[in-house]
């Protein structure tokens, strides 16, 4: 008898239900031990509480320091700020995990398996933004401060380079800008070198390379590298390009580890067009809810649901249009669930 698991689960927003009830579907099949406290957050927040982010869902993370995700709708310039900034705040998760491995093979880029981690709470993206006034422009000079840490980037860096070990990762590239921003992103360059120095040197392979050599050279010749490790801005735009060489963020799952709670979600946007019409693919949900079973020592469900997915892509050719198929996304989802029950 497997223990129940208690964890947060966040529809979200557009196509988010319809890819959380897939996922579901799955992870039933699986026996996976979850025992779900079905949450609000983004627009759907606003609508029915009035925050984008309610006090019930963050005392449910707290309670169950594990939560499953869809997308969350963010508005463009004004509007409310992304929810996804701040639970990463609110709960310090400061490591995100962007896996980017090739599940339908053929494609302009093949075989690759690349990590992104990410820091996740520093950098440009701690908010520190404000506009100065010129004359009658109140938005005459815009100002932004970025912040990064010795204790915030050793954090990151440990974790990155105890993932290499654990998942037996050959090669860590260090991604940074300090030609340019030499104290900003210098000071993580700086403590992944004292870091490997002391603790890792040996057990794999340390690199090191410029934010902008890293985007040519993944265009040029992705298989060079095997895990990137970088600060918030740089992962972020490396997390997507990586995801693009493995057929978009359709097939892009996110992990947001930090201390005392994770959050798992598909990194792609709500979809609003597409919302209720069957047309979403659960792909990158239901290898966001791999890497949760791995993160719960459940490595053989993960395995699994993996092994199925893959099936169901390749050798059954089921799949929804993003991926040149003709399937809804509940037949993607049945078809599915009967590659899962056959073993």
């Amino acid at each position: 008898m497997v223990t129940p698991i208690p964890a947060t689960l966040i529809a979200g927003d557009g196509i988010g239900p319809e890819i959380v009830d897939a996922t579901l579907a799955a992870l039933e099949a699986l026996g996976a031990p979850f025992e779900w406290d079905r949450q609000i957050a983004g627009l759907e927040g606003v609508t029915v509480a009035g925050d984008p982010l309610p006090k019930a869902t963050l005392d449910s993370i707290r309670r169950t320091r594990l939560a499953l995700k869809g997308p969350l709708e963010t508005p463009s310039g004004g509007g409310y700020r992304s929810s996804n900034v701040r639970l990463r705040e609110e709960f310090q998760l400061y490591a995100n995990l962007r896996p980017a491995l090739t599940v339908i093979p053929g494609g302009r880029y093949d075989k690759i398996d690349l990590v992104v981690v990410r820091e996740n709470l520093e950098g440009l993206y701690i908010g520190h933004e404000h506009y100065v006034k010129i004359d009658d422009d109140p938005h005459a000079v815009a100002m932004a401060t970025g912040i990064n840490t010795r204790a915030g980037s050793r954090r990151l860096l440990e974790y990155a380079f105890e993932h290499a070990v654990l998942t037996g990762r050959k090669k860590v590239t260090i991604v940074h800008k300090a030609n340019i921003m030499k104290a900003l992103t210098g000071i993580f360059l700086e403590t992944g070198l004292e870091l490997y120095e002391k603790k890792y040197k040996g057990r794999f392979e340390l690199d090191t390379v410029i934010i902008d050599a890293c985007a040519m050279k993944l265009v040029l010749n992705p298989w060079q590298f095997d895990m990137l490790v970088t600060t918030n801005l740089f992962g972020d735009i490396l997390s997507d390009l990586v995801a693009g060489l493995v057929g978009g963020l359709g097939m892009a799952p996110g992990a947001n580890i930090g201390a005392d709670a994770a959050i798992f979600e598909a990194v792609h946007g709500s979809a609003p067009d597409i919302a209720g019409r069957g047309l979403a693919n659960p792909t990158a949900l239901l290898l966001a809810a791999a890497l949760m079973l791995d993160h719960v020592k459940l490595p053989e469900m993960a395995t699994r649901l993996r092994k199925a997915i893959d099936a169901t892509l390749n050798v059954d050719q089921v799949r929804t249009g993003d991926l040149g198929g003709k399937a809804s996304t509940s037949e993607f989802t049945r078809a599915l669930v009967a590659r899962i029950n056959q073993g």
